[in-house]
């Protein structure tokens, strides 16, 4: 039996439709600028958030460490909250990367306010590290896929712009968030000095993410990703999976967050599991068993065909995707009630 693979949306295949984009690609060497289906990709993700230019990238993580990068000088704080990936899940990057050290803030479901991030703002005496970036993660993984509302990113983006300190956006799964509150990403880009986002999860694609800023900062940020070894040649093979996706596979995110919810809900009326229903925004699910440990649930369901993934602490993942279909879903909670009641 093939497995129901709920560990992450990464595990995705490219559809038979996103292959003959890849295979009909026209290419050329992306190093000189020369890759027509790389530019056609940055220049449309530039439109698409409103910013003045982009630059394709392998991953999520080079992502955000080039923002860190572009946006910091040595010595610098970087103010995140304390669940979020660039935290916990990029090997202290920062650290290594631009020699600045993160400052967590404990947010509420992962979500930073005003008041508990301005008061970590540093004083101007010479033996503090200077403030310079603020990180958001939308939607925050760890959180459960919740969304940052709107009202609070405005709120932050106005105290960053109010004391000169840069505000970079984490939206590895921001279309997610998009679907879900029908705000455009321009609209949640707007609040930002640079956004990054992945094509890689729910989009579907097998490789990529995408930074975007303005042309100074995606400049420096060309030459940061060469240094790091992320200057790659005609790589106008996997612009074309993200083109494709971006065309085709957005609007039916809804579908996965759908699909999380109904899982979620079902999962809520199993007395031995513990999940934060109403925390349940997009396609990720975080739960814990009162009765197993984590390590004991994970394995005894990938036993029985279903694979989860450690979420954070105690917690357990479940991800929703493309290549999860309802049945399937109906079928991991079945396996669930049977396996643990």
């Amino acid at each position: 039996m093939t497995p129901i693979d709920l560990r992450s949306d990464t595990v995705t295949k490219p559809s038979k439709a996103m292959l003959d984009a890849m295979f009909n690609a026209k290419l050329g060497d992306d190093v000189f600028g020369e890759d027509e289906t790389v530019n056609m990709l940055q220049d449309k993700c530039a439109k698409l958030t409103g910013k003045e230019a982009a630059l394709f990238v392998p991953t999520g993580v080079m992502g955000n460490q080039l923002a860190i990068k572009c946006h910091t000088v040595p010595g610098d704080e970087v103010i995140v909250e304390s669940e979020s990936h660039i935290l916990n899940y990029e090997t202290a990057a920062p650290a290594v990367i631009s020699n600045v050290q993160l400052l967590s803030v404990q947010g509420e479901t992962g979500i930073m306010t005003v008041e508990n991030i301005k008061k970590y703002f540093r004083s101007k005496e010479y033996y503090f590290p200077v403030t310079r970036l603020i990180c958001l993660e939308n939607t925050h993984n760890r959180a459960g896929g919740v969304i940052l509302p709107v009202e609070v990113i405005k709120e932050i983006s106005n105290l960053a712009r109010e004391n000169k300190i840069k505000l970079h956006l984490d939206g590895a799964r921001i279309f997610n968030a998009c679907v879900e509150t029908g705000i455009s990403i321009k609209g949640y880009a707007g609040y930002f000095d640079s956004i990054s986002f992945c094509f890689s999860k729910g989009l579907g694609c097998p490789i990529g993410s995408i930074l975007c800023g303005d042309k100074n900062f995606i400049k420096l940020a060309r030459k940061w990703r060469k240094i790091l070894g992320g200057g790659m040649r005609q790589v106008g093979i996997l612009a074309a999976a993200a083109i494709y996706a971006l065309d085709n596979n957005i609007d039916r995110l809804n579908e996965d967050n759908k699909k999380a919810k109904f899982f979620a809900g079902e999962l809520d009326k199993m007395e031995d599991i513990n999940v934060e229903f109403n925390s349940v925004h997009t396609n990720i699910v975080i739960f814990n068993s009162n009765t197993i440990s984590k390590e004991q649930f994970i394995n005894k369901l990938n036993e029985k065909g279903v694979l989860i993934s450690s979420g954070s602490y105690e917690n357990m993942r479940a991800v929703f995707h493309l290549d999860v279909d309802e049945e399937q879903v109906k079928k991991a909670v079945e396996i669930i009630n049977t396996a643990f009641q």
